[in-house]
């Protein structure tokens, strides 16, 4: 037996939902990946892969940017998750703090969303600035705990606590699954939600 009411309406909604949030994703390179210490730097990338292919399935608008790509400092995004989102616009930047380049700022703002899930390397500066202004600026901000990464254990766990501290709100990629698919009544969503939840029969 089940009880039926109304969904929500969705824009309106104050947990996340497929029509009220966008992803922002900056940073995968490899130079940052092979620099995390404060996670197992293969799991990360599954994770922030599982991410991408999250927004993929729900529809979710995605702001990827990279830093220093056009100045040959830098390598792109890394494969795995390029592969992801090979349809999505990358905007490189020369700016530490993402936020500050105005072609991802305007990038950002034309997504209409309030609610900004986030995931960059690394945490203490990449992740930590611009959800910092963002926060300034009124938009609701979600770190994805379990897909970022510090240079340290230390520096991972201070940037998120600042950054908690100043409004943000955690969560992790298994809790925003839940959240946006929410109702098994949405069925389209159903396939891609197990297949991001599951990976060779196992839960991730």
């Amino acid at each position: 037996m089940s009880s039926i009411a109304p969904i929500r309406d969705p824009k309106n909604d104050h947990l996340l939902s497929p029509e009220n949030a966008a992803l922002i994703i900056i940073d995968y390179q490899p130079i940052q990946v092979s620099s995390i210490k404060s996670m197992d730097q293969t799991h990360l990338v599954e994770q922030i892969v599982r991410l991408a292919k999250t927004a993929k399935v729900y529809n979710i608008p995605v702001i990827v940017s990279t830093v220093n790509v056009q100045t040959g400092r830098n390598k792109d995004t890394i494969a795995p998750l390029k592969e992801v989102l090979a349809d999505t616009v990358s905007y490189d930047r020369t700016s530490i703090n993402a936020w500050e380049d105005k072609e991802f700022y305007e990038a950002v703002k034309a997504t209409g969303r309030k609610k900004l899930i986030m995931a960059a390397l690394w945490t203490e500066a990449c992740l930590t600035f611009p959800a910092l202004d963002a926060l300034k600026e009124g938009f609701e901000v979600y770190p994805v705990v379990d897909a970022v990464g510090g240079t340290s254990s230390e520096a991972h766990t201070i940037a998120l606590r600042r950054i908690e501290q100043a409004g943000s709100q955690l969560i992790s990629v298994n809790q925003l699954l839940c959240e946006l698919q929410r109702d098994w009544n949405r069925e389209e969503t159903v396939p891609g939600f197990f297949e991001v939840l599951f990976k060779d029969g196992k839960i991730i």
